[in-house]
């Protein structure tokens, strides 16, 4: 995985105006569905927040882009504008974002 501000590689041909929004029920990844883990695992950045347990995020894949985004009273790591406008610049860029 890599941090912020590095390249992302691999833009996907798929729809390139589309983000995935993957929710994860109560933390138990025996929970998700096949398709939540199939596209994390073919993500190119994943947008994720405190409430997504760390045996989730082992389906996302070795090159994703993982950017956390997550709020909590009093401390908020980035705007709501802040994060629409990360959605906005990786799809646009043909990134496969969930």
């Amino acid at each position: 995985r890599r941090v912020e501000g590095k390249p992302v590689s691999g833009s996907s041909p798929r729809d390139p105006h589309l983000v995935h929004l993957v929710g994860t029920g109560p933390g138990d990844p025996e929970l998700l569905t096949l398709k939540a883990v199939r596209l994390m695992k073919q993500a190119d950045v994943v947008l994720y927040d405190r409430l997504i347990s760390a045996e989730i995020l082992e389906y996302v894949n070795e090159d994703c882009l993982m950017i956390y985004v997550g709020k909590e009273r009093g401390l908020h790591t980035r705007s709501q504008g802040e994060i629409h406008e990360l959605l906005y610049r990786f799809c646009t860029s043909g990134k496969t974002v969930v």
